[in-house]
């Protein structure tokens, strides 16, 4: 997914272990338009001004269950990526994914769509004419200094569920609770959804070098003991080798995501990470006048074959360069 912002901001990111004196530090989502009039909204809880990378995951988007004859679904033209992975995971509805290195798949409940945007992407995802609710969660992942420049490639791959106590565990990057794919990665990370049944408390093994995210899309839920409210991100620092989920009088769906800190800073601004204002600058200036302008479709992003519409132009760049923050 793109960020559809007009005026996103540039983030320069400081991926090193962020401790805090908080048992659990509950991080609020912020609402965010995907698109024009009719446009489908997201909740957004990373990367914010508190805290920008849960170890690599820097980008959280949470969004429905959305009404597709209200809000038209999702319709993202061909636009790019680079320096980072999307990891797509859906509850609901069915999403049609292509990208520049030809690949043309769909995204299903509780199958893993993962894309290496790597030196450079292109893709787009549009919502397939028989969905009718879309509910689920858009991740990325920031690839680490020494593999950002590998080629792009993209995976598809269905995690097999297994149980811890109550819970249902689908694990869809690293592993937990023996559930897991070979899907890649590049630095040390794990992601799963956990479903619970009501009044039900479940302890979930994390790895102490790991700082961790939970992410609530449904159900009463508190972290460690501490509540988390429905589409909150509850924070957990290094060090932990476990954290109790209880649940109250409903059912409760929970992403957990985790990964030890990246220890490097990144510069984010629209669909693009680099480690430079410059980097951005650059990768802006080369999607305009390769694909926009069609100097050079071949070029670091390439073209998306089959979809019917036009790519993407990007945003203004910021006339100042932002302080640094993370």
């Amino acid at each position: 997914m793109s960020n559809l912002e007009r005026d996103p901001v540039e983030l320069v990111a400081d991926g090193g272990a962020v401790t805090t004196t908080e048992s659990v530090e509950i991080l609020e989502p912020r609402d965010v338009p995907l698109g024009g009039p009719r446009a489908m909204n997201v909740r957004r809880t990373l990367p914010q001004r508190k805290r920008s990378l849960i170890g690599g995951w820097c980008f959280i988007d949470h969004y429905g269950p959305d009404d597709v004859s209200a809000s038209g679904g999702m319709r993202v033209p061909p636009h790019p990526h680079t320096g980072l992975q999307t990891v797509s995971w859906l509850f609901e509805g069915e999403i049609e994914h292509r990208d520049s290195v030809g690949t043309h798949e769909l995204v299903r409940p509780g199958e893993l769509n993962l894309m290496t945007a790597g030196r450079g992407i292109s893709h787009s995802e549009v919502s397939t004419p028989n969905t009718t609710r879309l509910h689920g969660v858009q991740l990325w992942v920031a690839l680490p200094a020494a593999s950002r420049g590998v080629a792009p490639f993209f995976e598809h791959h269905v995690p097999v569920a297994t149980r811890l106590g109550d819970a249902e565990v689908r694990t869809f990057v690293g592993a937990l609770a023996g559930s897991g794919t070979a899907a890649s990665v590049f630095s040390p990370l794990v992601g799963a959804q956990l479903t619970v049944p009501a009044g039900t408390t479940v302890t979930v093994p994390l790895d102490p070098s790991f700082e961790h995210g939970v992410l609530v899309d449904a159900g009463e839920v508190s972290v460690a003991g501490s509540p988390v409210p429905v589409s909150h991100l509850a924070y957990l620092c290094p060090g932990r080798t476990s954290a109790e989920l209880t649940v109250g009088g409903t059912d409760a769906r929970l992403i957990l995501l985790g990964g030890e800190p990246l220890g490097e800073q990144i510069v984010m601004w629209w669909n693009f990470i680099g480690r430079s204002h410059e980097d951005v600058v650059q990768f802006r200036a080369e999607w305009q006048t390769d694909v926009i302008d069609g100097e050079d479709p071949s070029g670091r992003f390439g073209e998306v074959a089959g979809y019917d519409g036009s790519p993407l132009p990007a945003p203004e760049l910021p006339t100042v360069r932002l302080k640094p923050r993370g």
